[in-house]
């Protein structure tokens, strides 16, 4: 899927918003990608899941478990599994923190991708890979839909994504004018 393919599909299900928006990170952006407009079509999200599945085929080889973090990488992370033929598990905060819940198991060996839906800063991707490796499988990489850092973020390990994007992302107190004239707005799922 080229670049082109993934923005037409996120442009299709009115998933790519412009106007100011505080991100779960709790930077500023002038562009949302709501993903979940992609996961609430079926196909739609097949389509996408297979082209990331391609891809980590293609950058890793075969893989055994995807791993995603709760609750945003938890559809991305099954239907690429879904089309890598493997399973699918997630981390969930407890206590502030991931792990593995609901009696999911890495056993020694498995061969593990990490998979997200967007990488922003990296914040969540560094906190799955660190509860992944209390447990002794073999981390290959991660992948993500969308990577808006353009390749910057540093998770720890290798990173392909579907979509490189350079979207600005500012701190509160360094907005440019432009984008503090316009009311933000929080669209994400972390408070």
């Amino acid at each position: 899927m080229t670049d082109e393919e993934v923005l037409a599909e996120f442009r299709a299900a009115q998933a790519l918003l412009e106007g100011h928006f505080i991100l779960s990170s709790g930077l500023h952006s002038p562009v949302f990608l709501q993903k979940m407009r992609i996961f609430e079509d079926p196909v739609r999200t097949a389509r996408v899941c297979g082209a990331l599945g391609d891809l980590i085929r293609t950058s890793f080889g075969e893989v055994d478990l995807v791993v995603s973090p709760a609750i945003g990488g938890i559809i991305p992370g099954y239907e690429t599994a879904r089309a890598l033929g493997c399973r699918a598990v997630f981390v969930e905060r407890e206590d502030g923190e991931f792990h593995l819940r609901r009696g999911f198991e890495i056993p020694a060996g498995t061969r593990i991708v990490m998979v997200e839906d967007i990488v922003t800063t990296g914040l969540s991707s560094r906190e799955c890979i660190a509860a992944i490796r209390e447990h002794p499988g073999v981390l290959l990489g991660a992948a993500c839909i969308v990577d808006r850092s353009n390749g910057t973020a540093d998770i720890g390990l290798p990173l392909v994504s579907l979509l490189k994007m350079d979207v600005p992302a500012y701190e509160a107190d360094k907005l440019p004018p432009d984008l503090a004239a316009i009311p933000a707005i929080k669209p994400g799922s972390r408070r």
